[in-house]
């Protein structure tokens, strides 16, 4: 069987918004420790931003992942050093598994942004102002879609255009679709065999064969 696997592109990222804001929101707010428990990521999602959500009864606190207006959003819009912290990445995950496809801040922590990358997230940033307009107009506008152009660095939205940055690293990963580097692995796994065939310290009973 051939260990070719296919990575998405992604050049072209489009959704309604949901307006996060607050500088420094650290990964434990976006998941708490208490929720990564699990054997798989499966179901985080649920428990994204809980304790921002939530209060110790269960009852919801006024948080935008609570709004029904933004249930169906896919792009988040933050602030600064979103994403510090641990570095968990069960963040990203839970925010994936909410529904979140791409991320637009003023900056992320590095590690975060990583992990974001790591399951085709991009996350791309601007200046302050430009972001506390863009979740200006997501508030006004929650069924309005955002546009986001990862090669030409560009983010559309109403009669709006804006330019952004992306990474250059991050960038050419997710165009030339490299992102996924487990994927990446699963489909050079001949050449690593070959590679520890020929290594005189390797065991061939220690070489996995081809699934």
């Amino acid at each position: 069987m051939s260990d070719e696997v296919e990575i998405p592109e992604v050049n072209y990222v489009a959704g309604s918004g949901v307006p996060i804001r607050g500088n420094d929101i650290d990964t434990d707010q976006i998941i708490p420790a208490r929720f990564m428990k699990v054997v798989t990521f499966d179901g985080l999602g649920e428990f994204a931003f809980f304790d921002l959500r939530f209060d110790d009864d269960d009852n919801q606190k006024d948080h935008p992942f609570n709004e029904d207006r933004y249930q169906d959003s896919s792009v988040m819009v933050v602030n600064s050093n979103f994403g510090c912290g641990s570095s968990r990445e069960h963040a990203p995950q839970a925010l994936m598994r909410w529904g979140i496809d791409a991320i637009i801040g003023e900056s992320f922590a590095e590690i975060f942004a990583g992990n974001c990358l790591a399951l085709g997230i991009p996350t791309v940033t601007a200046d302050s102002e430009t972001i506390e307009d863009l979740q200006d107009w997501v508030d006004e506008n929650p069924d309005g879609e955002i546009d986001i152009d990862i090669e030409a660095e560009e983010v559309t939205y109403g009669d709006e255009t804006i330019d952004v940055t992306v990474d250059d690293a991050q960038r050419k990963a997710l165009v030339e679709g490299v992102w996924d580097t487990t994927a990446l692995m699963k489909s050079n796994a001949g050449a690593v065999r070959e590679t520890a065939r020929e290594l005189p310290y390797v065991d061939d009973a220690a070489i996995p064969e081809a699934e």
